[in-house]
């Protein structure tokens, strides 16, 4: 009895090597390769052993190697969402100090999170004064899309609005415009921090207006909406009509309080 046990202990800890061969092992891991699956040609092995060593039926192994496979694949494909989403930096939600403002909704925010505005195509605007946490929540919002396999972009307004400029002159424009209105989830992030001419004014029409019930798009403002027509040279006209494209379906987040980037300064 105790020369069978050592036999079959001998038997399971044998390496993939000696259980399929030398040879059939390389041509094994060429195939994979060829086949571009390279879940399998990391787990495989160690795979083997373990259905090996607990007599796995053979269709188990292969739905363990196939579930590796896919696992590997969504998660390189979330790492490629967020690397083209072009975030400033990570953020999450839990990072978010909520004790900070004076004034939030959590419930809306934490509502949000829900992802349920995407599906309608509607927009959120984050409205409050600077250092409140916005762009954090921004960032938050379009990472987590990012990790439910959305395609999100983020940019700073102004540096969109100059990239349409050049597009426009080097008769790119409409190759260009379609950067910002191809993503799932659009993130502007600091409309109103600088005046925007009529020309930039018209090309950010053209992304409000070309993303209209067809995808959603994230602004972070420091200026409240009756105070935007300043930000677009007085031109009330653009303004209403921008407005009007934007706000038709949105929900709108007001952060009140006092900058915590200058937190230390104020309690001084």
């Amino acid at each position: 009895m105790t020369q069978n046990t050592n036999n079959t202990e001998t038997l399971q800890t044998r390496s993939s090597a000696e259980l399929l061969g030398e040879t059939e092992m390389a041509l094994l891991v060429e195939h994979l390769k060829y086949l571009k699956l390279p879940g399998l040609v990391e787990n495989y092995e160690v795979a083997a052993l373990k259905a090996n060593k607990e007599s796995w039926p053979y269709v188990k192994y292969l739905a363990q190697l196939i579930e590796l496979e896919s696992n590997l694949r969504q998660t390189r494909a979330i790492e490629r969402k967020v690397k083209s989403a072009r975030f400033p930096v990570l953020k999450t939600l839990q990072q978010f100090r909520w004790n900070w403002p004076k004034n939030i909704n959590q419930l809306q925010v934490k509502d949000l999170f829900r992802l349920q505005f995407m599906k309608d195509h509607t927009n959120v605007i984050l409205l409050g004064g600077v250092g409140l946490g916005k762009t954090h929540l921004a960032t938050a919002l379009g990472h987590h899309a990012c990790l439910k396999g959305k395609q999100v972009l983020f940019t700073n307004t102004v540096d969109a609005i100059n990239s349409l400029i050049v597009a426009q002159k080097s008769g790119r424009l409409k190759l260009e415009l379609r950067k910002y209105l191809k993503p799932e989830l659009l993130i502007l992030d600091e409309l109103g921090y600088l005046p925007i001419d009529k020309t930039g004014a018209d090309l950010l029409f053209q992304i409000i207006s070309g993303r209209y019930e067809t995808g959603s798009t994230v602004i972070t403002t420091n200026r409240a909406f009756k105070d935007w027509p300043e930000i677009f040279n007085n031109d009330s006209t653009l303004t209403s009509a921008l407005l009007d494209r934007l706000l038709h379906h949105a929900q709108t987040v007001v952060i009140e309080g006092k900058s915590y980037r200058m937190k230390d300064q104020v309690k001084s």
